[in-house]
């Protein structure tokens, strides 16, 4: 079996008492907003892009980094192992901007309260990711 590896970044966006995902109904799935990390960019930078590119968000902050994992999965007879790094995100302003197409086609971007946000997410290792936001979002920086 082909393998393949790479890296991606995301963010867990939090507004207030709700939380953003995304819904992928062609696959059934509901994930957090991420992607590859292009050559020359930071995994900030990637996470940034592409959770404006698959929500429509534009002003977004990092507050903090969630760390990173390492996931395997086969899909279409490919093996992949992804290392994915995850920022804890608020947003800093009612900017909008243009999804590209193929982004706005895939994913619909739902905001879903805090308390039911990770048992709604499709993958075991997403839920982890979005209760580590949440538990970061709700301690009180020192």
């Amino acid at each position: 079996m082909r393998s393949r590896e790479y890296v991606s970044a995301g963010g867990v966006v939090i507004d207030g008492d709700k939380m953003l995902l995304l819904d992928r109904p062609s696959r059934g799935e509901v994930r957090l907003p991420k992607g590859h990390v292009d050559p020359g960019e930071i995994p900030e930078q990637t996470a940034l892009r592409e959770v404006q590119e698959e929500t429509g968000i534009g002003s977004l902050e990092i507050l903090e980094d969630l760390g990173e994992r390492t996931v395997e999965f086969e899909y279409d007879a490919i093996h992949y192992r992804r290392v994915e790094r995850y920022f804890l995100m608020r947003r800093t302003g009612s900017e909008l901007v243009e999804r590209p197409p193929k982004d706005a086609k895939q994913f619909q971007p739902v905001w879903i309260p805090l308390d039911e946000a990770p048992d709604m997410l499709t993958y075991a290792a997403e839920q982890d990711v979005a209760l580590r936001a949440i538990a970061a979002y709700r301690t009180p920086a020192s």
